[in-house]
């Protein structure tokens, strides 16, 4: 079994929200740590205006494992780099780190904004203890992989946000060759060329080192992690060996209501789904829907007569509203009713469901064809889970074909 290079035990933070009763509680806490001889000495329960940041959170990575943390802002994944990257000390709680920390937690940070890019990689090779020829040595694996062309001659301060993050990730991939990495969304800002090149960095150094990776974008997080935890406010909501099982918690913490919108000149209403025949079971409000089923959609149209032609076209939304499945030119004929509207109901044969285990909504949109013009989308309409043990990413488009009983399906390979 691989060794254990990174071991936390119950570690907690707090924070306090009044500036002013932050400075005064660190003065007292500092004078408390000098009558104990040094020792740091927090208080351990809450006091006015203070609240746990992170409170009692623990779990281990070993050499060859990728850790992703995941939840929504504010539920502690940054303050939990930082505490292991030594930027802030945990109020309570054991941190055990064996071998090199590398740490991308904020853009740019340890750079000196008046030097240049070449003389900060200098600087930051010296503090790591790397003598000045073996940083000379690696300066154009650097410069090739930062890829900043001539910036690295210019200050940092003229930087953006992007070319910081490619500066600093070519320092800890190249440079320091760390056992230990700690990411925190550095692929959020690259370009979509730097995001490869970083992805196949990565991908290398988890085979060698203990990574901690924090990322809103749940398919780098199904790519890369071993496992995963998922957190709500400061505290471990579910702490998995199946990352599929994780990304479901995480992406069940968010509430996505109907958005409406296009001119109004159509109205969709009355949606519902069936197995068959048959309303799908559900649990909490919400229908569940095994992997591979066979669904069938049930919808009620209205329009205004003005537009004789419109295409309709179905989405199956996952729960980052990307589209799962398309639906293009779903077959539709309107009746025409005496008060000037159009009005269709409709039995759409969804097909087999095979998407990831997941929640998931749909999206109906009518289109006048002769102009392009949205007249009515809705979107997070009628709400499902589908039941997979499956984590695969990609988009699957069918064609419906009046004439014919066929269907065209494109998706990517699992990841």
């Amino acid at each position: 079994m691989s060794e254990v290079l990174i071991s936390v035990e119950n570690i907690g933070k707090k924070f306090c929200r009044n500036l002013k009763k932050s400075l005064w509680y660190g003065l007292c806490d500092a004078t408390r740590s000098l009558a104990h001889g040094g020792e740091m000495m927090t208080s351990d329960t809450l006091r006015s205006e203070e609240f746990w940041a992170v409170e009692d959170v623990s779990f281990e990575v070993r050499r060859g494992e990728c850790l992703g943390l995941i939840g929504k802002n504010g539920a502690g994944k940054t303050t939990i780099l930082k505490m292991l990257n030594s930027l802030i000390l945990p109020d309570r709680g054991r941190i055990d780190l064996r071998g090199r920390v590398g740490g991308l937690i904020a853009l740019g940070a340890g750079f000196n904004p008046l030097l240049t890019g070449r003389e900060n990689v200098l600087v930051n090779g010296a503090i790591l203890g790397l003598p000045r020829r073996q940083i000379a040595e690696r300066m154009d694996e650097i410069v090739a992989f930062a890829d900043i062309g001539q910036f690295m001659d210019a200050p940092v301060q003229s930087y953006s946000s992007g070319m910081s993050v490619r500066l600093g990730f070519a320092v800890a991939a190249v440079l320091l060759k760390p056992d230990i990495l700690l990411l925190d969304e550095v692929l959020a800002v690259g370009d979509m060329g730097f995001t490869i090149k970083c992805l196949n960095a990565v991908r290398e150094i988890c085979n060698t080192s203990a990574v901690i990776f924090v990322s809103h974008n749940m398919q780098f997080v199904s790519s890369f992690c071993s496992h995963a935890i998922v957190l709500k406010q400061g505290r471990i909501l579910q702490q998995s060996t199946s990352v599929s099982e994780a990304i479901q918690t995480y992406m069940a913490c968010f509430e996505h209501p109907v958005g409406i919108s296009g001119t109004g000149d159509a109205r969709i209403s009355n949606v519902s789904l069936s197995i068959q025949g048959i309303p799908p079971v559900e649990s909490s409000g919400i229908a569940h829907i095994p992997h591979g089923s066979n669904i069938e959609l049930s919808v009620d149209l209205e329009m205004h007569c003005k537009h004789p032609s419109t295409q309709l076209t179905i989405t199956i939304l996952n729960m980052s509203y990307d589209g799962a499945i398309d639906y293009p030119n779903v077959p539709h004929i309107w009746s025409p009713h005496s008060s000037g509207i159009s009005r269709c109901h409709l039995r759409v044969p969804l097909g087999k469901i095979e998407l990831n285990g997941g929640r998931y909504s749909l999206m109906v949109c009518l289109t006048d064809r002769s102009t392009g013009i949205c007249l009515g989308r809705h979107q997070g309409l009628t709400p499902f889970i589908v039941q997979s043990p499956s984590v695969s990413w990609g988009t699957v488009v069918r064609y419906f074909d009046s004439n014919t009983d066929h269907s065209a399906t494109t998706s990517s390979s699992p990841c």
